[in-house]
């Protein structure tokens, strides 16, 4: 079975059946794919200043897929999740590939094609209002633009929970479609990759070296073993944090550590030096240190802080 939809064939038929019962598909929503998820919102949206979602989704598509518009009657974003294509937005040729963003809009031509070999399974979502067009102008996708993002898993989840809230049952789904627009298009702006770093060797060093961080930071009692453990130097992990990311791997590292050592505080009632043992401190006082550098206060502070709360 695809993983267009993990929660299974009948969630996948089920939004289907509620999409096609309950609106009539527009005419700009592609017939040629092989699977899709869609919800429909507000297909006649009024000119407001607040944002509306009108509709979204995700679609497998066919290996002769493509689109050809020369306008647009709403803003869109989409995001390639997988496999492979090509785009004209504004004149301008790209290439899609897993973690590629782009928008479009009124008045922007665009032209979407996917690689047959590797048809894509990508995202989208269609919205209105003046407050939306100021949101996409101060991001590195306004409409006629394009970016690579760092962290597609971290885009991907937005795209899933507007998923989950504008196929739902729910009469507050329309909000919170509108209220994740901004999320989105922060974390796109947070994430996004400049156009001189896309190196996708180098960026899929830097993606595969975070995941491991990620997920096995408390084996890790140095960076430098972060980084023989991720198959690369010290100084090459740093500058490939450099190029994609907002902090520095030892940063990252760290805050990880903390994020756990808050959890082992507070949750599970360890003392200071309890706590400093378990993520591998041998000193309680700098394990103190570090956690006063990330937090802005001590352990003994914080919990006392969040004892009152």
């Amino acid at each position: 079975m695809s993983n267009l939809d993990r929660s299974g064939l009948s969630g996948f038929v089920g939004q289907l059946l509620k999409a096609h019962s309950t609106e009539k598909r527009p005419s700009f929503v592609s017939t040629q794919v092989a699977e899709a998820r869609r919800y429909y919102l507000d297909l006649q949206p009024k000119p407001v200043r607040e944002i509306t979602v009108v509709c979204g989704g995700a679609e497998r598509v066919r290996p002769d897929y493509v689109i050809q518009r020369r306008t647009f009657p709403y803003f869109a974003v989409e995001f390639v999740a997988e496999g492979e294509g090509s785009l004209t937005l504004a004149g301008k040729d790209y290439r899609l590939r897993p973690g590629v963003v782009f928008a479009y809009g009124p008045g922007v031509a665009h032209t979407i094609r996917t690689e047959p070999q590797r048809p894509m399974l990508k995202y989208y979502v269609d919205f209105v209002g003046r407050r939306a067009k100021e949101l996409l102008e101060r991001s590195p996708v306004r409409p006629g633009r394009f970016a690579q993002v760092s962290t597609p898993g971290e885009i991907r989840e937005i795209f899933e929970a507007l998923q989950r809230n504008g196929a739902g049952e729910s009469p507050y789904g329309p909000a919170l479609c509108a209220a994740l627009i901004p999320v989105l298009v922060l974390k796109i702006s947070e994430r996004a990759v400049s156009a001189g770093a896309t190196d996708p060797r180098a960026l899929a060093t830097y993606q595969r070296a975070r995941a491991l961080i990620d997920e096995r930071f408390l084996e890790f009692k140095t960076l430098d073993e972060a980084a023989r453990a991720a198959g690369v130097n010290l100084s090459y992990l740093c500058r490939l944090f450099q190029r994609f990311d907002h902090q520095t791997p030892y940063r990252h590292l760290l805050h990880l550590k903390m994020n756990r050592a808050a959890q082992l505080l507070l949750d599970r009632g360890m003392l200071v030096k309890e706590a400093a043992a378990e993520l591998g401190f041998s000193d309680p006082f700098n394990f103190s240190r570090v956690f006063r550098s990330v937090f802005g206060l001590s352990p003994e502070k914080f919990l006392a802080r969040t004892q009152r709360v």
